[in-house]
């Protein structure tokens, strides 16, 4: 007999987002050269947008022969996600792509499988070997070029050691992007004279900020700086910056995140950045993607075997 393992496509996806009707566009693209149906649910903020979007996908299609329902927008009523939830004799998995109060609810009441695109809440941890400049830059970085995105760092993890030295060098940089610090009681002693600080709470350790804000903790060492990383971290980047080579290679084996950075920004966590090209999103769960995925995800397998009349 010979057996051949071969790609083939989902089937039909369906994707959930939120107002960025750039997605109509990059789902649409990514399920025609995977060859999967898609069924896109947009909001009611962008319906006319995507609408419009649809419009010039399918006559696209049309113009190239292809069926233009593989591209289907459904309508932007809430209604509409419940049938997308119970479809499991016609839609193979859905994405949902937005906020954490939007993953948590697809994933909770879907009965179709889910791909989650997970929230962010990312660490950057300044080990005490650390080169101060390469520190400061990684750490803004990572803060204020784009806030708003899963990518950016929410929780700034300092040694004791060297934190009087960097949250000094650290201010003016925050302060003129006008960063709120949420800090632990060592780091806002240390922040003298910085003028958008306060006192940080459990709850501040576990945020996505998603804006100009962000928490500074102190930490002893590596141990510490692993163990709230562990209790507080969505798996989706984390980045350590030392010159310490050891400490770096423990802290990119024993972390369990999607991405793992050493010495550079979490902000390239991007399937652009990887190389990968147009994402769906970038998934933190560990069963069939993980990370940024695009085409290759898009895909599974099958098993094609030809026989002679063999039997067993």
């Amino acid at each position: 007999m010979l057996l051949q393992k071969v790609s083939v496509p989902l089937g039909v996806v369906g994707a959930i987002y939120e107002s960025r009707p750039n997605v109509t566009f990059d789902i649409s693209a990514l399920c025609l050269r995977s060859m999967n149906g898609c069924l896109l649910k947009g909001s009611s903020e962008a319906m006319h947008t995507n609408c419009a979007a649809i419009k010039i996908i399918k006559d696209v299609l049309k113009q190239n022969n292809i069926d233009p329902d593989s591209i289907t927008l459904l309508p932007s009523e809430r209604e509409t996600v419940q049938e997308l939830f119970t479809a499991t004799k016609y839609v193979d998995v859905l994405i949902p792509r937005g906020s954490e109060s939007l993953i948590q609810y697809v994933r909770k009441n879907s009965l179709v499988p889910v791909i989650e695109t997970g929230a962010g809440v990312c660490h950057v941890y300044v080990e005490k070997d650390a080169a101060m400049d390469k520190a400061l830059n990684i750490v803004v970085n990572a803060k204020v070029s784009r806030p708003s995105v899963c990518n950016a760092v929410d929780t700034i993890l300092v040694d004791s050691s060297i934190a009087p030295e960097f949250l000094k060098n650290l201010q003016p940089l925050l302060e003129k992007h006008g960063v709120e610090i949420f800090a632990d009681d060592k780091a806002l002693e240390m922040l003298t004279g910085y003028p958008y600080k306060q006192k940080a709470t459990p709850q501040d350790y576990g945020r996505e900020f998603l804006s100009l804000k962000c928490a500074v903790k102190v930490v002893k060492d590596i141990d510490e700086a692993l163990t709230h990383i562990q209790e507080y971290s969505t798996k989706h980047s984390e980045a350590i910056v030392s010159e310490n080579m050891e400490q770096c290679e423990r802290f990119l084996k024993e972390v369990d995140a999607a991405a793992v950075y050493m010495n550079a920004s979490t902000r390239f966590t991007d399937g652009e950045e990887f190389g990968l090209g147009a994402e769906i999103g970038i998934s933190t769960q560990k069963l069939h993607a993980r990370g940024p995925f695009a085409l290759e995800k898009l895909v599974t397998e099958k098993w094609i075997i030809r026989g002679d009349g063999q039997i067993r």
